[in-house]
């Protein structure tokens, strides 16, 4: 057995956790940039709570709002802004954009190159100019308020420039894993039905693909069915009549951290290929396109593992993940996989994920999306018939 594994940030997690981030941010220095996204922190009275914090801490402060999937011109723009200011630490606060654009901010400020010179696949290497970043940054505190990237935890910023041309790519390095990462399930107890909807099946989506990757290990392995397993028993609470409870929120909180440390170390399957393809073409939120396209996709790899490698262990695992996430014992592998296909379309249909088509997708850019696409880290491969069949039965 061979494997490496990508370093943890210092984890705080727990209720009552954000009341830390001044502290820990001072160990850093005195001049902090925090980065929100545009309400939620606001109406909470938690963000003028925290700058109180801080400048009674003796720091200085700068403040970023990012209201979208961070594109490279909000991240040159946001460097250009503060790279005079000596900044000695990035404080995060938000859900998976703005994590991300904290995380990448953090990664450039030391840099006078656009964020575009590092970005993983946009194009041609030669003529974009593109070089491997070199892993210097500005120390990074990431405070997840909604429980689904798990970006407080990966070693990636997914920038996106969304267009016919555009893309969903990653700057990446194994420094990118945020210092400390804060998790206070807290700051979550008030996000939408829809939105913890959207975040928890980015969540699913994670745990099932890094559990199910031909690179996974005993230690992801792990870490996938744990975070399972919590997300199984507080999803639909979450989503319904218990959305203010914070250890219901919790769960969900813990899942999405652990399916973030797995995601890292093994890569990711077609959903998020999908995510990537579909997400530079299409202004469409990423938790969404995961709840839209999970039982799909989960359905092609499944009838694709049957049909080739019957005993393949990702067959083994989703039927586990089946038993685990319905409550129903499974009598065999196929009685188990059965059963994980039938409660994600339940999830589905109870949540209405919105389809393709409402996003502009049509039968059109199929092929050009499956041209794009790209997922090396997916439980099988899947060829190009296959991968249309997944978008087609989500126009």
């Amino acid at each position: 057995m061979f494997f490496s594994l990508l370093p943890l940030p210092a984890i705080y997690f727990g209720a009552g956790q954000f009341s830390l981030i001044a502290e820990l941010a001072g160990t850093f220095g005195a001049e902090v940039l925090v980065v929100t996204g545009r309400h939620a922190l606001e109406h909470s009275g938690r963000l003028s709570s925290l700058f109180d914090a801080l400048l009674n801490a003796g720091m200085h402060l700068s403040h970023l709002v990012v209201d979208r999937e961070p594109s490279p011109e909000l991240i040159d723009s946001a460097v250009s802004t503060y790279r005079d200011r000596s900044i000695d630490v990035v404080v995060a606060i938000g859900g998976g954009s703005v994590l991300d654009a904290g995380k990448a901010i953090s990664a450039m400020l030391l840099y006078d190159y656009p964020v575009e010179r590092f970005i993983e696949g946009i194009g041609n290497a030669a003529q974009k100019g593109f070089e491997p970043h070199d892993g210097r940054k500005i120390p990074f505190i990431a405070v997840p308020t909604t429980a689904g990237t798990g970006s407080e935890a990966t070693n990636n910023a997914v920038i996106s420039k969304v267009g016919r041309h555009g893309y969903k790519r990653s700057l990446r390095h194994s420094a990118f894993v945020p210092d400390i990462a804060l998790i206070d399930p807290e700051l979550m107890v008030t996000v939408t039905p829809e939105l913890t909807a959207a975040s928890g099946m980015d969540t699913c989506t994670q745990l099932l693909e890094a559990y199910t990757s031909p690179f996974a290990t005993p230690y992801t392995d792990a870490l996938a069915f744990s975070g399972l397993e919590y997300f199984s028993r507080s999803f639909l609470p979450a989503c319904t009549d218990r959305s203010g409870d914070s250890s219901v929120r919790g769960d969900i909180a813990y899942a999405a951290l652990m399916s973030g440390i797995a995601l890292a170390n093994v890569g990711l399957g077609i959903v998020h290929g999908f995510a990537s393809s579909v997400g530079g073409l299409f202004d469409i939120p990423h938790g969404v396109l995961c709840a839209t396209l999970l039982a799909e996709a989960t359905r092609e790899n499944i009838a694709e593992l049957r049909l080739n490698m019957p005993d393949h262990p990702a067959l083994h695992k989703y039927a586990r993940a089946g038993a685990l996430l319905s409550g129903v014992i499974a009598e065999d592998v196929a009685s188990g996989c059965n059963h994980l296909l039938e409660m994600l379309e339940e999830w589905q249909e109870l949540l209405r994920f919105p389809r393709l088509e409402s996003f502009g997708v049509a039968i059109g850019d199929l092929d050009h999306i499956v041209g794009l696409t790209r997922s090396k880290s997916n439980a099988v491969q899947l060829d190009p018939a296959a991968m249309q069949r997944i978008l087609f039965n989500r126009l």
